[in-house]
């Protein structure tokens, strides 16, 4: 009784500690959107103040278009580190009044307007800065009058969000380029146009006056895609060395969704070789806070911030040696982060007309699959369906999410196309749980012999075991048939959980009657009456505890009467817990998305239906057929007890012959109905053995012995 007792207090604070981090701890519960953006929190610039470092070069050839030398000193980007310059860089805090709004930070620069099927925005020419995009697809609530999502703002905006381009000196062989010489954040660039459009570059031009000319080309696709070509003309008379690089910044520390299986914040892929697929490391704010700064070499790679439906990531050139990193600084109170990559070997700019190009990326935009699987395609960036988290069985949790979409895009409503989902899943998975079902049958048919053992040896556990390994062998029952099944199936619904928490496809999408997202949680509630009484109840703290949705209360039920077709545990406390489970799940699981909630409430009652399936072809799994209940013959239990407890157990062995004869073996008769040594199997006590001293005892001594045991 106390090891039950433990069990269930170890249940009770277990689904506290879940719904005290689920409700109410901060930081754990999503949070309302901000400002448009998916999180609440949205970004900054990341390189301290006012400081970038000079670069160490190498020598190599001068002069050709796209050309790399080699060296061996590493160059690094604005703010990772370096005090070698004055003018001003990434993260320097610009001359802007506190407050100012949005709309009149981007009105005070002269700008390059962005116009796609998928993205509206703008390029600042001062400094030309990444730092004004919105998503026209998404909006940042349910209603149709709700604005886009905002996802990069503008350089100088509390939450600012944005990507930047440039060049850092180098030294060796080539002529030092002194800071000054190179463009910054208060540089003004000129366009030779206004938009930028799919199939209309730009492109920025800045002339240092000092025999180096700067140029910016920017391309954009219908989608996501940015791709930036930075150029460098040298009419010096001596060569230079330049690296290039890439910085995405972000200020404060968003807010995330809350999900522990779902990664949001800093990530990449990285390589050592060209030849290597390249692997995804994800790290949190955390951990960048902790650290500083974050580095890894690489060919080629991505990486940048990732929320659960948008990504901003750089993209080098797939085959360029770059040292990327990730930073973090405070300024006052405010958290600042950085994502940069820097060309590692640099290019030497030869003299009197040399030029460099360097070819790099940018995505901005919506987690789409299929956008960025073609991305994966052309221009070839590596693992980059992995910006997409799929979890550890991404080989399962892909093609279900294919599967997902086009069944979607088939029934044109994406609840629908789960419950679809769902019934392809099981009747996969059928002949599994045929198998798994007729197990738990026959071990069903087993408990009255499983129980009565369990009475028999008491507190002998190694008993226990032997007597019950025995009563398998001879009723040919492997005890974990029944799970194998079970457990091969777990990846697959883990992995179909996974595909409904990143699907950005269920974002806003409509299923049936009051679920018009099934993204969020029934908007429903018990304490309003589901809508009759003229009040909407939080649906955070305590109150959102409570505050239970239609699907919720619906996935308990079907959670309850799936228990039903099921025998309740011989033990009383396990019964009880399990009737509780039912009630805690309702709880857990009310705040979870709607789509979520009626997968559960759907998967639910296909089990049911499977397993009344099952059980109706198999009709040994009824109770009525089970065999009848027995155990083994009293002289091997008293040897067995004998010999575990030595020469004294000898002697009870002797008199549990005579002792505990008759009655005790009217219950525990073999399954094929004859008692061994004291009564048979319909009941009827038969003689008793005599005693050590020869006499028979007496028929009501071994009842009462059976009794006071």
């Amino acid at each position: 009784m106390g090891d039950q007792k433990n069990l269930l207090l170890a249940i009770v604070i277990s689904v506290a500690i879940i719904l005290v981090s689920q409700f109410l701890l901060p930081g754990n519960k999503p949070k309302p959107q901000q400002g448009g953006q998916q999180t609440a929190g949205k970004t900054v610039p990341g390189a301290p103040t006012g400081r970038a470092p000079q670069v160490p070069g190498s020598t190599g050839a001068a002069g050709t278009s796209g050309g790399t030398t080699g060296g061996t000193a590493q160059p690094s980007v604005p703010g990772a580190g370096s005090t070698a310059r004055a003018p001003s860089v990434p993260g320097a805090a610009p001359a802007v009044p506190a407050g100012e709004s949005r709309e009149k930070i981007l009105a005070r620069t002269k700008r390059v307007r962005i116009e796609t099927p998928s993205l509206q925005g703008s390029i600042s020419l001062t400094g030309a800065k990444l730092d004004d995009l919105t998503l026209v697809k998404y909006r940042t609530e349910l209603a149709k009058t709700s604005p886009p999502v905002e996802l990069l703002e503008p350089f100088g905006a509390k939450n600012a969000y944005f990507a930047e381009y440039g060049w850092v000196p180098g030294s060796g062989g080539a002529a030092a380029v002194k800071a000054s010489d190179l463009p910054n954040d208060k540089t003004v660039w000129t366009a030779d146009r206004g938009v930028l459009a799919p199939g209309q570059p730009v492109t920025l031009t800045y002339d240092n006056g000092g025999g180096l000319k700067f140029e910016r080309i920017y391309k954009i696709d219908k989608n996501y895609l940015i791709t930036v070509i930075q150029r460098v003309t040298n009419s010096r008379g001596n060569a230079v060395k330049l690296h290039p690089y890439a910085v995405v910044s972000r200020s404060g520390t968003p807010k995330t969704s809350g999900w522990y299986v779902l990664h949001e914040g800093p990530y990449g892929v990285y390589r050592k070789q060209k030849s290597d697929s390249g692997s995804l490391s994800e790290v949190s704010y955390e951990d960048v806070r902790d650290k500083k700064r974050i580095e890894n070499n690489s060919i080629g790679g991505w990486l940048g911030f990732t929320d659960r439906y948008w990504m901003v990531a750089i993209v080098p050139s797939q085959d360029a040696p770059v040292k990327t990193g990730f930073l973090h600084r405070k300024e006052g109170a405010l958290d600042k982060y950085q994502a940069d990559a820097i060309h590692s070997q640099g290019f030497a700019v030869a003299g009197n007309g040399g030029t460099a190009q360097y070819t790099s990326y940018i995505f901005a935009g919506a987690k789409e699959l299929k956008v960025i699987d073609a991305y994966a395609e052309k221009p070839g960036i590596i693992q980059f369906d992995l910006s997409i988290d799929f979890g550890w069985f991404y080989f399962l949790t892909k093609p279900i999410f294919l599967l997902l979409v086009m069944i979607n895009h088939v029934v044109g409503n994406f609840g629908v196309a789960i419950l679809l989902l769902t019934v392809v899943i099981k009747a996969l998975f059928f002949p599994l749980a045929n198998k798994s079902y007729k197990a738990m049958g026959r071990m069903k048919a087993l408990t009255p012999k499983m129980q009565q053992i369990k009475e028999r040896f008491g507190d002998n556990k190694e008993l226990q075991n032997r007597e019950l390994m025995e009563l398998y062998k001879r009723e040919k029952v492997n005890p974990m048939a029944g799970c194998w099944p079970i457990l091969i199936q777990i990846p697959v619904f883990f992995s179909l959980y996974k595909v409904l928490l990143v699907n950005i496809e269920m974002r806003h999408a409509p299923f049936f009657w009051w679920i018009q997202d099934l993204s969020a949680r029934d908007p429903t509630s018990v304490l309003n009456l589901f809508g009759l009484l003229p009040y909407q109840p939080p649906h955070t703290g305590i109150i959102g505890i409570i505050s239970i949705g239609v699907w919720p209360l619906l996935m308990g039920i079907s959670m309850w009467l799936q228990q039903r077709l099921n025998p309740a545990p011989p033990d009383p406390m396990q019964a009880r817990i399990f009737m509780m489970l039912p009630i805690v799940f309702t709880f857990m699981l009310a705040p979870f998305a709607a789509g979520l909630v009626i997968y559960w409430t759907w998967n639910n009652l296909l089990s049911m239906a499977q397993q009344w399936t099952i059980m109706k072809r198999h009709g040994q799994l009824s109770q009525a057929t089970a065999p009848a209940a027995g155990g083994p013959p009293k002289k091997k239990v008293a040897a067995a007890t004998a010999k575990s407890a030595g020469g004294k157990a000898k002697a009870s062995a002797d008199g549990a012959d005579g002792e505990a004869g008759g009655a005790e073996d009217v219950t525990d008769g073999d399954e094929d109905g004859a008692g061994d040594e004291g009564g048979d199997g319909d009941g009827t006590t038969l003689p008793s053995k005599p005693g050590p001293s020869g006499r028979t005892p007496p028929r009501n001594r071994g009842r009462s012995k059976r009794r006071s045991r």
